[in-house]
């Protein structure tokens, strides 16, 4: 049985860099036998998390949405744009609204036990892997499996073609390198 996998990028921007990136990553899993469920968070709104408004109103229907292929998920490649050295307030909503239980689930059942690869790309030196510490961190306290590697494109928006490949073969190779990493572990835990 193959690994399911989710992807997804903290950007929603038509043009985002760390969707391109995403995309080479997910070849690299889909190449390793993993199916790869590639969504754009733009499909699934969320509203600011606030639990007063979870109180009253309940979980959106987009969060539950977005649960549902979480759970259906044995692991992630996440694209995690870096804001101020930090993650995007997009990607921290959605994993906020993720990490809420529903009358009957165990806590956190949308991430415990699963594995993640993680990626950046931006258009300064550090190609977003300041960020991708941060992430890091949130995901390993809510018990995801984060693998070690990680990759992160500096120069972003010099490194891929017209047709969303990317220029340098060496770079494409380690990107692949993540979601091929994420395939294999998962198949090994089955």
């Amino acid at each position: 049985m193959s690994a399911k996998i989710l992807a997804f990028a903290g950007s929603t921007r038509k043009e985002s860099l760390n969707r391109k990136l995403l995309e080479v990553v997910a070849e690299g899993a889909r190449k390793a036998g993993a199916e790869v469920k590639l969504i754009n968070l733009a499909d699934f709104p969320m509203p600011l998390f606030n639990e007063d408004d979870e109180s009253a109103s309940g979980i959106p229907d987009k969060a539950l949405e977005f649960r549902e292929w979480m759970k259906w998920a044995d692991g992630f490649l996440m694209a995690c744009p870096e804001y101020n050295s930090s993650f995007t307030p997009l990607w921290k909503n959605t994993i906020d609204w993720a990490s809420r239980p529903r009358a009957g689930e165990k806590a956190l059942e949308c991430f415990r036990g699963k594995v993640a690869g993680l990626v950046a790309a931006s258009g300064g030196y550090f190609g977003g892997y300041r960020g991708l510490q941060q992430v890091r961190y949130v995901l390993g306290n809510i018990g995801v499996v984060v693998l070690p590697d990680m990759f992160s494109l500096p120069r972003a928006h010099e490194a891929f073609n017209a047709d969303g490949s990317m220029k340098d073969a060496k770079q494409a190779e380690a990107a692949m390198n993540i979601g091929r990493s994420v395939a294999e572990f998962i198949a090994a835990k089955k």
